[in-house]
């Protein structure tokens, strides 16, 4: 069996883990298309405040390691620009060199994660406004925010209420733009209040009810113009307005998508093609009261749906690991290759 994982961070790199675990035989391909594997993308906004360093810590494992330990041949710099559901292939560019080529596989799996949202604005692509998702992010930030004195986070989401605290502790004038008239507005009201008097407390100016309109060049820097007519002076942007996922590749092959972008899956995470599954950020699950359709973000762990990627037998006998999962998991004795 070959299964090739497409993308190498969260739910790819664990899902790879799991299924060397469950398949010692298999042939484990990982694709990433940028140049690290596997980081804690939960940290850099410490990473950006300092509480976190050397920069090496944010690198939760490497290509070199998870070859070495289970066996994964993973190519980093390596896009995968479309998927041939007949032939059964995917077709990979590399970054660095240009070559092209198919990559052939018995099963797939996709885990392209999401993108930070980017709205439509006059100004948007100024150097000075940028977007945190991965380390190249970072370093862009880290580099900015060193000559930064002023800083406006437009979206007080939990990205962007973290990136304020990081930067106040690096002593950064530091205010937080958000449309709506609370911050982390997926919580009641009643329990961000307190987080708003927090800020205000440690020297956040935080504007709800407002939105970005335009960013305008100022030397280096940019001014952020307001809805209301208000404008922010500012050396450096960071946008934390959302994320959607990325979904294109799996739209493109002819695999369903859900209403909200994502890629639909059912309750094993297979996609619409019974070779394919899709796992993280990118995926489109049911939950809730009333079934509604959720993103991957917003229903849990990116971790947990590594278990249900196609590995093969488990170490039990049974088929699948998920089909014996309830005694793997209560006898790591029997089962001592399940894993964690």
């Amino acid at each position: 069996m070959k299964l090739v994982i497409v993308g190498g961070v969260a739910g790819g790199a664990s899902a790879a883990a799991r299924a060397r675990r469950l398949a010692e035989d298999a042939e484990i391909v990982v694709l990433e298309r940028g140049p690290d594997v596997s980081f804690a993308n939960c940290g850099l906004p410490y990473y950006v405040g300092g509480e976190i360093r050397p920069r090496d810590k944010l690198l939760v494992t490497t290509p070199q390691r998870l070859r070495e330990r289970f066996r994964l041949d993973v190519r980093t710099r390596s896009n995968v620009e479309s998927i041939d559901r007949a032939a059964k292939t995917v077709h990979v560019r590399e970054l660095d060199t240009g070559r092209e080529y198919d990559e052939p596989y018995d099963a797939l799996l996709l885990a392209p994660g999401a993108a930070p949202l980017r709205p439509p604005l006059p100004g948007v692509d100024s150097p000075a406004v940028l977007t945190l998702r991965n380390l190249d992010d970072v370093d862009r930030i880290a580099a900015r925010v060193d000559a930064a004195a002023r800083v406006v986070v437009v979206g007080a989401g939990f990205i962007g209420l973290e990136l304020a605290e990081n930067l106040v502790k690096r002593g950064r004038a530091t205010t937080v733009v958000e449309l709506q008239d609370q911050v982390l507005p997926p919580l009641d009201r009643e329990m961000t209040t307190p987080i708003v008097a927090t800020l205000r407390d440690r020297g956040v100016e935080v504007l709800l009810g407002e939105s970005a309109a335009a960013f305008e060049p100022d030397g280096s820097g940019v001014v952020v113009a307001l809805q209301s007519g208000r404008r922010l002076p500012a050396d450096l942007v960071i946008l934390g307005v959302g994320v959607r996922p990325e979904s294109r590749l799996a739209a493109d092959a002819g695999l369903d998508v859900g209403p909200r972008g994502g890629i639909r899956v059912d309750e094993r995470l297979r996609t619409s093609d019974p070779a394919i599954w899709a796992v993280g950020d990118a995926i489109e699950v049911r939950g809730g009261p009333v079934s509604r359709p959720v993103s991957r973000r917003a229903a849990g762990s990116r971790c947990r749906p590594a278990r249900s990627s196609p590995a093969g037998r488990c170490p039990c006998g049974t088929p699948s690991w998920d089909r014996c999962r309830g005694s793997c998991r209560s006898s790591r004795r029997r089962h001592p290759a399940s894993g964690p």
